[in-house]
């Protein structure tokens, strides 16, 4: 809360009518332009009190048009109608008059961003550009001057894209940030830093043309609209212009890199057009205007939004009153608009959890208007000083934004309430007085029988006697912070505080050294006194004796406390043995730890709010720590005030609020979430928490803690919002100087948790509550109980019980119950104790205590939405009952329904009970149950429903009033047919009946029906319904009765088995009709009663049906006399079956074999179950070789295979499988069982495959066989594999490895009879042979005459074939010859070929280009050689050559 003190400017007398003003932006200086039709223009600055500073008047025969200061230094550039522009320097006055570039006047003036740069612009269009030194003078003349022959509207400047803050990268590295001295290092990359400040700007004309200046002053013309420009601004975030014209155009305009603007928005904004329009725009693209209507109108361009504010007539403010201008800060978010009644409305920006952005009465909130008089034309936000400088065309005021003072000391609370009117309120004796000042209040201190007001240039004290407060005295000082104590005040000047009577005279100096630096705080505590200095340092001072004398030594809490910049608030307790601090940090954040200094003991500790908890060492009981029900978490918060108890030492509060929020703000705590934080403070325990709530949303700053009470003070304009104890009666008396304004209540207390209910109680018990408390607090159950043992009443008893709902302490609650004498509460407690959930407990005793608010909270803590339904239906709170029905407990929403719908009905609501029936889904009951007495009315509701269940109700309902038929027709629009058919027949329409019954198919109303005519003995019709209700039974025994033979056995098959076992016996009792018999025991699961009977009476084709359904769980005897009947009949296969499920498997197999009978995989299965106890395991390999054997002969070889596997006869079999060609299988199943016997086996089925062409067989052959180790087999495999190479391909190479395997396999064979000794000889004499003629091929081409020599050789061998063939030789002979033209010796050669081989196809040993070589050499025909014709494998016929 702030209130803002006018001061009006110093002008001279000689200064015409202010015209304009404009602020520095960051000093706090005002300049204002003065116009007067006779004597000219002039311009002067004040100061932030309007003091006039003389050397900086400035005056000319001319009007001044613009105002415009240096955006760093204090120079001041102002341009007159005659094209003049001078440049005025504060404070010395000094003048320069630019070079008259302009003839003109002046309409643009605009600096740079770090003001290196001035652009001025004309009313003909000329425009310059001017630069300027760092020290704010001008350098030369202008730069560049561009004439674009056009009034010149606006200049902004376009900034530039940030680069590296050097000055915050420099801080960084000396605090010893790593990342920010590699930055600067050489060795990395360089450092990029964005320019200075952007020299790019904007320019428009009065034709609706702007125009662009780059860095090189280079004009070039970028966008154009229609009409005249009336504001030019410029969007960071979007990197976008946005131009408003004359006619309320809105455009905006993205600027390409290569130039040039491209339009994607255009909009006409909605408000009064006219010269006097007041156009504000915020760097958060919020763009304001005022037109002199009764609203402000605001479009946000980031999220495309526009709403009004308008004046609110209850705050002050007048009917037809206009806004004339408006002006925002954006540090302060606040808006200023001027009126045409001399009002500065204001408008704060509240931000608050939840809240939608778009809902403006929640973002925007309207304050009480300050009154200046006149008609306000122009508002201005100066500096950070909190100045607003506002024209109301007759002179300037300066209004200085001041935080409202408040006091509280002694049962006397004092509540600025404008700057010179205060509110005083006397608690002791219920007064209430107004005191105006003839001071600027800066500062209030009360204490018990004074007020003291101080501006910070004077101090007044004046004495409250009874009801009325008389001056003591004022006195001059310049102090700005003053105490008071008894009949002393307490200034301040540098390094020391002065004791003063109420006259001003200083009876006692309290000195500070150099050291320990300026007092800059002081508060007072009982007889208490601390001062708090600029060095951070904290003297304490008693001032119970005549003098004060000091009560500990000067300590400077920088050594304590790391990071502290300046002390921001020092408190004493009442003993004076602790001092309570908040501190800014370095950087001037507000701290958001209390920190506590132990006069005693020496320490400082600290509770950080930040985190929730106290310095280390020092922590909450863990009850305390359960009580985040009733108020905010402690975390993530930071103080705002603090204050001790004036009379407990141990008692301490203070306010917080959110982290995030600017809590150096003096608008901190208009915010909702504000919360109010008790704690103790002692040596032995140190700190712990007592209590934390959130404070009223009406209560706007703590003032002070003062048992049983806080106190508050009020916000202007809102009511006090049901306060737990009222604010004391106060008795309004007359203002000090006579007026009868009446001033609001702005004090209101609220009892400390503990003491409610007790407000009033005397001092011992008052007592005896707060050591109860704080042993509570800490756990020490005996004491606290100690200190309230003497307590009788009850009163304080109940509210030690409410303490303990708070406390979280049901242990402490039923001493409490014990001692109030409340049976019902402590039964309560003690069936709560049921609920899991400790909460849940607690709000059960609050519940019994009355204390609704808290059981619900704990109730919804806890999450017991159901408990909480049950409350509030308890509690008559029932919309709030089905709202959580409704959203959290909607497993008992139908239930929540139908309890209100009775208490609706209770309270004679019968209208809205029965919607919520209806909602219960009870209606069907409940409502004619409720209307049954209105019979008109529940016939309405009955129609109106069209429901089933209710027609029925009604049909009853008239049924029994004797009203047939129309019970008649709502039984049938309920389509309930039992009761229509029992209506029939009661009239003794039986034909209706039966229609309906047949119609319908309902099973109830044949069953009556069929009742009915058994009644009647038509029993054929009785069977008939009996049958369609599905009353089998019935009707089987009425068949029996009457003989009704052939219907019994069909409704015998339709109805359960017994009744099927029944007309079983009937029929066979009868004799007759045995297969019906037969069939009915076998249906309804008699099978063996069904066999005898069929066997008796030689039922075959019914033993056919029955022998079907037999399995293995049939009886095994029963199965055995089935199987031979079907053997007797030849059915073999059904045979076996039987036999197989009797488990007499060795008949079924002999059965199978005899009469050749495939065995089934199926039927294999079912005759080797591994589990079968009717077979031991020697039988079951016996039956499954068997089996095996029986599959063999039927050629089924993989089943027989499977068996003989699971047998365990492999060898049998793999003979199987070998059987059945297999190949992949047989290799498969070789692999896994890796027995030598079954790799030979295939290995050598193997070899009677193509292994030629399959590489991988014959990989396989040599595999199983070095697997089998036979290496014998082996051998012959190598030598079978040389002599296919020697026969098919005559390759000789190819064989003479195959065959040196074999030798190396035959030789690690075991030969202990010495069996391979000759085969292994014969193979070696096989591979010289072989080698020979090897080498007699491989040495041909070297040395042919050698070679032949060798093949002679080789020929004259006894054994060469077939070894080394005699056809390969002699035609190896016959090449040779041929090549070397000895046709006759090749010739010959032929001729004993042809001796030794007669039946053999020469072809096949000598090419054809040899035989025609050697014929054509010779001179003879092919045809007089011999030709013999033998058959090949591929049936071709060959002829012998005859020669001759």
């Amino acid at each position: 809360m702030a209130v803002y003190f006018d001061h009006r400017i110093e002008a001279p007398d000689s200064n015409g009518l202010p015209s304009q003003v404009n602020w520095h932006s960051a000093l706090p200086v005002l300049a204002v332009a003065s116009s007067s039709s006779t004597t000219g223009g002039t311009v002067d600055l004040y100061l932030q009190q309007g003091e006039f500073v003389e050397s900086c008047h400035v005056g000319r025969p001319h009007q001044p048009t613009v105002l415009r200061w240096h955006p760093l230094k204090p120079v001041l550039a102002v341009g007159w109608e005659n094209g003049e522009v001078m440049v005025l320097t504060h404070p010395s006055g000094d003048q320069t008059v630019l070079s008259s570039t302009h003839l003109a006047a002046i309409t643009v003036i605009e600096w740079s961003s770090s003001g290196s740069r001035l652009v001025t612009g004309d009313q003909a269009g000329v425009l310059a550009v001017w630069k300027v030194d760092p020290r704010g003078r001008l350098q030369g003349n202008h730069l560049v001057k561009h004439e674009y022959h056009k009034p010149l509207t606006c200049c902004t400047f376009r900034p530039t894209s940030p680069g590296v803050d050097v000055a915050k990268l420099a801080r960084a590295s000396v605090s010893g940030d790593d990342n920010a001295l590699d930055m600067f290092s050489w060795k990395g990359a360089p450092l990029k830093m964005g320019p200075q400040e952007g020299l790019v700007f904007y320019v428009s004309t009065a034709e609706g043309k702007v125009h662009n200046v780059d860095e090189h002053c280079k004009s070039s013309t970028l966008l154009s609209v229609e009409g005249s420009i009336k504001k030019l601004f410029y969007l960071d975030k979007r990197e976008a212009l946005c131009v408003i014209t004359d006619t309320l155009m809105l455009s905006q305009y993205t600027l390409r890199p290569e130039g040039g603007a491209q339009e994607f928005m255009k909009v006409k904004l909605s408000s009064k057009t006219g010269q006097n329009m007041n156009i504000e725009w915020t760097n958060n693209s919020l763009l304001i205007t005022a037109a002199g209507e009764h609203v402000i109108r605001l479009w946000d361009l980031e999220r495309d939004e526009n709403y009004i504010l308008s004046l609110d007539e209850t705050l002050g403010f007048e009917k037809g009153e206009m806004i004339n201008c408006v002006s925002h800060c954006a540090a302060k978010e606040m808006l200023a608009a001027g009126t045409s009644l001399g009002r500065v409305a204001l408008w704060r920006m509240v931000t608050q959890p939840g809240s939608s952005k778009t809902d403006t009465s929640v973002q925007w909130k309207l304050q009480t208007p300050t009154e200046i008089q006149g008609n306000v034309t122009q508002l201005q936000w100066g500096s950070s000083l909190n100045l607003l400088a506002a024209n109301n065309t007759n002179t300037v005021l300066i209004l200085c934004e001041h935080v409202m003072s408040a006091h509280f000391s002694q049962q006397l609370a004092a509540v600025q309430l404008t700057p010179t009117q205060l509110s005083i309120s006397q608690f002791s004796t219920g007064s209430h007085l107004a005191l105006l000042s003839d001071i600027h209040i800066k500062g209030v201190c009360v204490t018990k029988d004074s007020v003291t007001v101080w501006s910070g240039r004077q101090v007044s004290v004046y004495e409250l006697t009874g009801t009325v407060l008389r001056n003591l005295g004022s006195f001059p000082c310049d102090s700005h912070i003053v105490a008071a104590h008894g009949e002393n005040i307490y200034t301040v000047e540098p390094n020391r505080v002065q004791i003063r009577t109420p006259q001003g005279t200083v009876k006692q100096l309290l000195t500070f050294t150099k050291a320990e630096g300026n007092p800059v705080l002081l508060s007072v505590c009982q007889s208490y006194l601390v001062v708090g200095t600029d060095t951070a340092h904290i003297r304490v001072f008693d001032l119970s004796r005549r003098d004060a004398k000091a009560h500990c030594s000067a300590k400077n809490l920088s050594e304590h406390i790391i990071n502290l910049g300046a002390l921001r608030s020092v408190k004493c307790n009442a003993n004076g043995s602790q001092v309570s601090v908040l501190i800014s940090q370095v950087n001037g954040r507000p701290d958001h730890k209390v920190y506590f200094y132990d006069i005693e003991m020496d320490t400082v500790t600290h509770f950080d709010f930040f985190t929730g908890r106290p310095s280390s060492g020092i922590s909450h009981s863990e009850d305390s720590e359960r009580q985040q029900f009733q108020g905010p978490e402690l975390s993530g918060r930071c103080p705002v005030s603090h204050f001790w108890d004036e009379s407990e030492p141990r008692l301490f509060v203070c306010e917080t609020v959110p982290i995030s929020s600017d809590s150096s703000s003096v608008t901190s705590m208009d915010m909702v979430d504000v919360s109010v934080v008790t704690l103790f403070c002692t040596q032995e325990h140190g700190l712990l928490l007592q209590d934390c709530y959130l404070k009223p949303s009406g209560l706007q700053a703590l003032l002070a803690l003062d048992v049983p009470y806080y106190y508050f003070s009020c916000k202007p304009g809102e009511k006090d919002p049901s306060p737990t104890e009222a604010a004391a009666p106060l008795h309004p008396t007359q203002p000090s100087n006579g007026a009868s304004t009446q001033f609001p209540q702005m004090v209101s207390r609220r009892a400390l948790r503990d003491f409610v209910g007790l407000e009033n109680c005397e001092k011992s018990t008052r007592d005896a509550m707060l050591n109860f408390s704080f042993y509570l607090t800490i756990g020490d159950m005996d004491e606290a109980f100690k200190s309230i043992k003497l307590i009788k009443s009850k009163a304080v008893w109940e509210n030690m019980a409410r303490m303990c709902v708070k406390t979280c302490r049901l242990d402490v609650a039923r001493v409490c119950l014990g001692n109030m004498g409340n049976a019902r509460a402590a039964k309560a407690l003690k069936e709560a104790e049921a609920e899991p959930e400790p909460d849940a407990q607690v709000a059960m005793l609050a519940v019994q205590l009355g204390m609704v608010e808290d059981a619900e909270k704990l109730y919804k803590s806890c999450q017991r939405y159901d408990l909480l339904n049950k409350f509030y239906q308890a509690s008559g709170q029932w919309q709030k009952a089905l709202e959580t029905a409704e959203t959290q407990d909607r497993i008992h929403l139908r239930t929540t329904y139908y309890s209100y719908a009775k208490y609706l009905e209770s309270i004679g609501n019968k209208t809205l009970a029965l919607a919520f029936y209806e909602n219960s889904e009870t209606h069907r009951a409940e409502v004619p149950r409720m209307l049954q007495d209105d019979a008109a009315s529940l016939e309405i509701y009955v129609n109106k429903m069209k429901d089933k269940s209710i027609y029925k109700w009604w049909a009853q309902y008239l049924e029994s009033q004797s009203d047939m038929d129309t019970a008649l027709l709502y039984y049938e629009r309920a389509e309930d047919f039992l009761s229509l058919v029992r209506v029939y027949c009661y009239i003794g329409n039986i034909q209706k009946a039966s229609e309906i019954a047949n119609e319908t198919g309902d099973r109830a109303a044949s069953y009556h029906l069929a009742r009915n005519y058994e009644g009647h003995d038509d029993i054929k019709q009785a069977v008939h319904f009996y049958t369609r209700a599905q009353a089998y039974n019935n009707a089987i025994r009425l068949c029996k009765e009457n003989g009704l033979d052939d219907q019994l056995m069909n409704l015998a098959l339709l109805s359960n088995p017994e009744d099927m076992m029944e007309a079983a016996c009937y029929y066979e009792d009868k004799g007759t009709y045995m297969d019906r018999a037969v069939s009915l025991y076998h249906k309804a699961g008699y099978v063996s009663k069904a066999l005898e009977l069929a066997f008796a009476t030689e039922q075959f084709a019914a033993l056919q049906s029955i022998a079907e359904d037999l399995n293995e769980n049939s009886d095994a005897a029963l199965l055995a006399r089935c199987s031979d009947f079907f053997i007797t009949h030849s059915q073999y296969e059904k045979a076996v079956e039987l036999l197989v499920a009797a488990k007499k498997y060795h008949q079924a197999l002999e059965l199978c074999v005899n009469q050749n009978l495939t065995i089934t995989e199926e039927m294999a299965e079912r005759m080797t179950v591994t589990d079968s106890k009717a077979l031991t395991e020697e039988d079951r390999k016996d039956v499954l070789e068997r089996i095996a054997d029986c599959c063999m002969r039927q050629g089924n070889y993989h089943l027989a295979t499977k068996k003989y596997t699971q047998a365990g006869n492999k060898p049998k079999a793999m003979r199987s499988l070998l059987k059945s060609g297999d190949t992949e299988k047989i290799i498969f199943f070789a692999n896994v069982c890796r027995q030598k016997e079954l790799f030979i086996m295939a290995a050598n089925y193997l070899q009677s495959l193509d292994w030629r062409k399959n590489p991988e067989i014959l990989k396989t052959i040599i595999g199983f066989y070095t697997k089998g180790r036979a290496p014998d087999l082996l051998a012959g495999f190598y030598e079978a594999c040389a002599q296919v190479e020697i026969d098919d391909y005559q390759n000789y190479e190819k064989a003479l490895d195959a065959l040196t395997e074999a030798a190396k396999c035959l030789s690690k064979a075991k030969d202990s009879i010495g069996q391979y000794e000759v085969r292994l000889a014969d193979l070696q004499h096989k591979i010289s042979l072989i080698k020979k003629f090897v080498h007699a091929r491989r040495l041909y081409e070297n040395n042919p005459a050698e070679a032949v020599q060798v093949c002679e050789a080789l020929l004259e061998e006894p054994e060469l074939d077939p070894a080394v063939r005699v056809g390969d030789a002699y035609g190896f002979l016959v090449e040779h010859h041929c090549q070397q033209g000895n046709f006759q010796v090749a010739y010959r050669k032929l001729e004993e070929l042809q001796k030794h081989l007669p039946s053999q196809n020469i072809r096949y040993y000598i090419s054809q280009a040899s035989l025609e070589a050697l014929q054509k050499g010779m001179g003879i025909s092919l045809d007089r050689i011999d030709t013999r014709t033998i058959v090949k494998e591929e049936d071709e016929v060959e002829e012998d050559l005859n020669m001759s």
